[in-house]
């Protein structure tokens, strides 16, 4: 009776204990992947100052007609 009541503990325990992972594994990144996002991000990054700069153009109109 005593094994069956460590087995079952056993098993209980080990779906929340830590399984060792393998760290050891080689990653490969591919340079034309990571150029490409660098160039989506630059693209999107100039888009933003551009529309950063038509809103505050247009807000600066806008107060100047209100004002004059």
């Amino acid at each position: 009776m005593k094994s069956l009541a460590t087995d079952l503990k056993k098993k209980f325990t080990e779906k929340y204990s830590e399984k060792p992972t393998n760290n050891n594994s080689t990653k490969s990144t591919d340079i034309n992947i990571l150029l490409n996002r660098v160039k989506i991000n630059q693209k999107r990054e100039s888009r933003k100052k551009l529309y950063f700069s038509a809103a505050a153009s247009a807000g600066l109109f806008l107060f100047g007609l209100v004002i004059f």
